[in-house]
């Protein structure tokens, strides 16, 4: 009987032993499994942000060529606004300077009216 004790002893040594060593594997695979996951996380966050920075760039470039058009095209109403204001101005100089003219030239045909 003490033999089979000590073989049922050595036996149940081999396991424990056994079971030992699987906890340890099954703790290293997850280990390997979580730095797996993280790194396929990181990876994929990288390129979120890459993709998130393109689209930020793309559109910022559109907006600054529509700010662009926009700028051009308020730059020609000015522009035009400011050549008929200039019309306008110099018609009413012209004017101005039609009556201005035509009073003194009446003015002076008086003065020698009366002169004579």
């Amino acid at each position: 009987m003490k033999k089979f004790s000590i073989m049922l002893m050595c036996a149940l040594m081999s396991l424990a032993v056994f079971a030992y060593g699987q906890a340890g594997t099954d703790v290293k695979t997850g280990a390997k499994d979580t730095a797996k996951a993280t790194d396929t996380a990181a990876k994929d966050t990288g390129h979120a942000t890459k993709t998130a920075a393109k689209k930020t760039g793309h559109a910022t470039k559109k907006a600054a060529v529509k700010t662009g058009h926009a700028t051009e095209k308020a730059a020609d109403k000015t522009g035009d606004a400011t050549k008929t204001a200039a019309k306008d101005t110099g018609k009413g100089v012209k004017k101005g300077v039609k009556a201005t003219g035509h009073g003194i030239k009446k003015g002076a045909q008086k003065t020698e009216e009366v002169a004579k």
